[in-house]
């Protein structure tokens, strides 16, 4: 991507407020990709990729993250220190500071749209202030061809300004960065950050509102693929849980990574285009489909680059190094990304305790309970002051981004849990033989194990034991994977410490469902561990 073939189609944006002279719409990743090295603001590496910097922020701030409270949002978010609240008037003001900001700038536009599936399509124009920013959108977002474009009608609008600062006193934010949702104008305005991640999941965030308010139909933060005989497997679990890696699957083909919808047809259907990957030590020996997407078209975000090779191993910058890349990228992917028929759920936790047992079948009561608690931990080194493990709890496995109460979301997935006889899984991808610095990562070729012989029912007919703490039931044997590595108490050297460390797992999920147990009915309180 060397020869700069800039064709800038026309396009005016002034029903914004927006009368820049520099508007480049619906460029090419090409495009894209040359202009950011020509501004300095990437290099290229070996595998053609671009490598950028996405400055002060790699990651998202949650606490800077807004919905406006209106007619619309009032009366059905759940306003919590996750759902924060913003005066209309006050995102008025703030949006015309930031359209006058952009006035002066050099622009990138793109007409997208989210839902891969026809009948929940959300037509999507991005706006962006740097051109990798648009560049992400091209590989994040489903892309119109050029006869949809002919009469494309954008339903929802993101502005992205990352060189724009608020002031808080004036504009009422909390810092100088933001992310605000407005359901009435339909529009996600973000400035102060360029960590891309916030335009994919400000998209998310509204999709999870509209979904199940106005549509009848579950958003899901998870992976999904579908096996030779079309039968769809879902993968929920937070950061770092293995969401992505495990369903990358060489023998199943890939629907998406991140952001799914479960509609009353019984289909599940991809909400983007791309697909957006940690690579903190990524090889091609451990996750060869990601690895091998790092090519042309694709994003690198805060890599450290040494010759022209990216270190993967290097978090100098971010342990949340970062790849986007569009889905085509993957070779084994679902034609129309759109599944049918669910047949298993994996709920992914990175548990540092080394308690949780690396696979064990679970009620629709623990589904639920294991659901709407959404367990990992958090390790050393990941956030500023984490020395040991923490328990971290996000509800729905993705609670920043759900604006409903939790509850909604974990009753619309047991009532089609049900109607579709899903089998439910709880996968440990953490620790095992002891917690974080004493014990060992499960290996990825085991959890790989187990997951396949859940898919292929050959966990259907095994004997079960049930965790003592728990109450869920693990397998005694798995194929191709050691017996005794499925029941964690026989991994710890210490047995007595690990009775510790499993009931204080314990307290810390029962104490987390407190704030939910109003909201849960006898069977979903039934599926928590003992006190």
């Amino acid at each position: 991507m060397n020869n700069l073939k800039r064709i800038t189609k026309t396009i005016e944006l002034k029903n914004y407020g927006i009368d820049s002279k520099k508007i480049n719409y619906q460029l090419s990743p090409e495009d894209l990709h040359d202009i950011t090295i020509q501004k300095g603001m990437g290099v290229e590496v070996d595998s053609g990729a671009l490598a950028v910097n996405t400055g002060e922020f790699t990651g998202r701030s949650p606490k800077d993250r807004f919905i406006v409270k209106d007619d619309i949002t009032k009366d059905e978010v759940w306003w919590s220190d996750i759902n924060l609240e913003f005066d209309p008037d006050q995102f008025d003001k703030l949006y015309d500071k930031v359209v006058n900001y952009l006035n002066d700038k050099e622009l990138f536009v793109r007409d997208c749209y989210a839902c891969a599936d026809e009948n929940y399509r959300l037509n999507i124009r991005v706006i962006n202030e740097y051109s990798w920013s648009n560049m992400f959108a091209y590989n994040m977002f489903l892309r119109p061809t050029e006869k949809d474009l002919e009469d494309f009608s954008p339903e929802w609008t993101v502005i992205s300004a990352p060189g724009f600062k608020a002031n808080p006193e004036v504009d009422g934010t909390r810092a100088h960065n933001f992310a605000i949702l407005n359901f009435t104008r339909k529009i996600a305005l973000i400035g102060g950050t360029g960590y891309t991640g916030e335009i994919k999941k400000g998209i998310f965030s509204a999709l999870n509102f509209i979904l199940p308010v106005m549509k009848n139909t579950l958003p899901m933060h998870c992976s999904a693929n579908v096996g030779k005989d079309g039968d769809t497997a879902i993968f929920f679990g937070l950061s770092g849980t293995g969401k992505t890696t495990l369903s990358a699957d060489p023998d199943r083909r890939l629907i998406g990574d991140d952001e799914h919808g479960w509609t009353n047809e019984n289909t599940v259907f991809n909400f983007e285009g791309g697909c957006y990957a940690k690579v903190i030590n990524l090889s091609r020996e451990g996750e060869p489909e990601i690895y091998d997407s790092i090519k042309p078209g694709a994003i690198l975000e805060n890599v450290i680059i040494k010759d022209g090779e990216v270190d993967f191993k290097d978090k100098s910058i971010t342990q949340n190094t970062r790849v986007s890349y569009p889905i085509y990228h993957i070779d084994n992917i679902q034609p129309g990304s759109v599944g049918e028929k669910p047949k298993n759920i994996f709920f992914l936790t990175a548990d540092a305790f080394g308690v949780l047992p690396p696979i064990s079948k679970l009620t629709p009561g623990q589904a639920a309970f294991h659901f709407i608690s959404g367990y990992t931990a958090k390790v050393a080194g990941t956030e500023a002051g984490v020395t040991e493990p923490i328990p971290s709890f996000s509800a729905c496995f993705g609670a920043p981004f759900m604006p409903l109460h939790p509850a909604r979301y974990g009753e619309m997935l047991s009532k089609k849990m049900r109607e579709a006889g899903v089998k439910v899984w709880l996968i440990n991808t953490g620790w095992t033989g002891g917690p974080y610095g004493t014990g060992n990562r499960m290996k990825l070729k085991f959890t790989r194990a187990m997951i396949t012989a859940a898919l292929e029912g050959q966990l259907s007919d095994v004997e079960y034991r049930t965790h003592e703490i728990f109450n869920i039931a693990m397998p005694k044997s798995c194929p191709n994977v050691p017996s005794d590595v499925l029941n964690p108490r026989e991994t710890w050297a210490d047995k007595e410490a690990y009775d510790l460390k499993a009931k204080s797992l314990a307290k810390s999920f029962i104490d987390n469902f407190k704030k939910f147990e109003s909201y849960a009915d006898e069977e979903i309180l039934n599926g928590a561990p003992n006190a």
